[in-house]
C-alpha cells in the first residue's frame, strides 16, 4: 500500500532545464568555449556535477567542478528571478497527496543552493516535505538508486511503499532500482523513452488515479 511520495524537482515541480542550460553555456562562454544546448541532453537528471562535468569532458576541458558549478549557480540565480513558474498541477498534486495522509520527500540531484532558489521562485516551502535529499547527500547519483532509498528512509518508509515522481530516464531507472513504483511526467522526455515507469502522464493535473491508490 502506498504510504509516501518521492518527488524529483526539475521537470516535475518546475521547468528549470532551459535556465540551467543557459547558465552553464554562459559559464563556458566566459571560459572562451562555445557549447551547444544539445551537449547537455545526455546528462539531464544526473546532477550538476555530471551535467556540467560531462560536457566539459566531451570538449576535452579540465575544470575545477566546484568552481565552475559555483559560477554557474551565480548566473542561474540571476537569470531565473521572476521567471520560474511551478509546472502544471504540481501544487495541486502535492495537496492531493497531503490530503491522503501520504508522507512526502523531495529527492533532487541538484545541489541545495539550486533547490532553494527553485522552491523560492515557485512559491513552495521546503517545509512542505517531510524529508529533503539533494545531490550533495549521496555519492552515487541517478540512475543509481541511492537518492530514492535515502529519501524513503528519511520519511521512515521502505522504498516498496513509495511512489517516485520523475521526468527523466535516469530518474525512472533510479526509482525502479530502489524498488519503488514510478510515475513519469512527459515534461522532458517522450513517453516512449519513459516506458519503464508504472504510469505515465502529460502533467500532474492528469495523474492516473491508480498511481496514488495502490
Amino acid at each position: 500500500m502506498i504510504k509516501g511520495v518521492l518527488f524529483d524537482m526539475d521537470g516535475v515541480l518546475v521547468d528549470s532545464e532551459p535556465f540551467i542550460c543557459k547558465a552553464a553555456m554562459m559559464m563556458f562562454d566566459e571560459m572562451g568555449v562555445k557549447v551547444l544546448p544539445e551537449d547537455f541532453n545526455p546528462f539531464v537528471g544526473m546532477g550538476e556535477n555530471r551535467y556540467i562535468g560531462g560536457v566539459a569532458e566531451n570538449y576535452g576541458l579540465k575544470v575545477d567542478i566546484e568552481q565552475v558549478k559555483a559560477r554557474t549557480y551565480e548566473i542561474y540565480e540571476t537569470i531565473v528571478k521572476g521567471k520560474l513558474s511551478p509546472l502544471s498541477g504540481s501544487h495541486e498534486f502535492i495537496g492531493v497527496c497531503l490530503k491522503k495522509g501520504l508522507k512526502l520527500a523531495l529527492a533532487t540531484s541538484a545541489d541545495r543552493i539550486k533547490m532553494e532558489v527553485n522552491l523560492r521562485e515557485i512559491g513552495l516551502s521546503g517545509g512542505t516535505f517531510h524529508s529533503i535529499v539533494t545531490g550533495l547527500d549521496v555519492e552515487n547519483k541517478k540512475p543509481s538508486p541511492d537518492i530514492y532509498i535515502k529519501a524513503a528512509n528519511g520519511i521512515g518508509l521502505e522504498p516498496e511503499s513509495c511512489l517516485v515522481v520523475e521526468d527523466a530516464v535516469s530518474g525512472i531507472k533510479a526509482g525502479k532500482a530502489a524498488g519503488c513504483r514510478c510515475l513519469a511526467v512527459t515534461s522532458s522526455f517522450n513517453a516512449s523513452d519513459l516506458h519503464e515507469a508504472d504510469w505515465i502522464c502529460e502533467s500532474l493535473l492528469k495523474v492516473p488515479v491508480e498511481a496514488i491508490n495502490w
